[in-house]
């Protein structure tokens, strides 16, 4: 298997806008999260409540992963594999829902892992079909599903 394989896409509408929203909503969390101090320390409080290791690197690298992963699925770049990260990222993040006890923790969304859910409902879309309509994946690979 070559990046050919891993790119292919088709014209596909659907692929295409949720791409952008998924795209959208991670640059814009990633930006908040290094950006909005509310958020930083919430997410921090998270890392906290979920015991996730390596706080003091993870409160840096997921939301510049985040933003990376935003900024990638905006331009329709490697999106299967993008949307094998946002995937990886979204079950911790559910985990960390479960877990944390302190509803503050989440200022923005429900305690209930409802978001990372859906976004992990598009990017399983995304790793099926790619980046869809509008993507340099379709422009810069041949075409086919």
């Amino acid at each position: 298997m070559d990046t050919r394989d891993v790119r292919r896409t088709s014209d596909d509408s659907l692929a295409g806008a949720l791409r952008m929203a998924l795209g959208a909503l991670f640059l814009m969390t990633g930006v908040m999260k290094l950006a909005v101090p509310m958020l930083s320390e919430a997410f921090s409080a998270q890392l906290v409540a979920g015991g996730i290791p390596l706080i003091g690197i993870m409160r840096w690298l997921v939301p510049l992963v985040e933003i990376g992963a935003g900024l990638a699925l905006l331009v329709g770049a490697f999106t299967r594999i993008v949307a094998l990260v946002i995937i990886f990222v979204m079950s911790i993040a559910s985990y960390v829902h479960v877990v944390a006890d302190d509803p503050e923790v989440f200022p923005l969304q429900p305690q209930e892992p409802v978001v990372p859910l859906a976004v992990i409902v598009m990017a399983v879309y995304l790793v099926w079909r790619g980046g869809g309509s509008g993507s340099v994946d379709l422009r810069d690979v041949p075409r086919g599903a």
